[in-house]
């Protein structure tokens, strides 16, 4: 799996924000692999 640490740190800024996450993009570019990661990183955190 190839990380986007830019993509995932702005995620990752948003993360406590009254606000609705949306992240699009041309088919397989990613996003389902950022949001892997960003699972990932919710559960390393608790």
């Amino acid at each position: 799996m190839i990380e986007s640490p830019n993509y995932l740190a702005k995620l990752v800024s948003f993360k406590d924000k009254d606000l609705t996450k949306i992240v699009t993009g041309i088919r397989r570019c990613g996003k389902s692999t950022l949001f892997d990661l960003y699972s990932e990183y919710l559960l390393s955190m608790a």
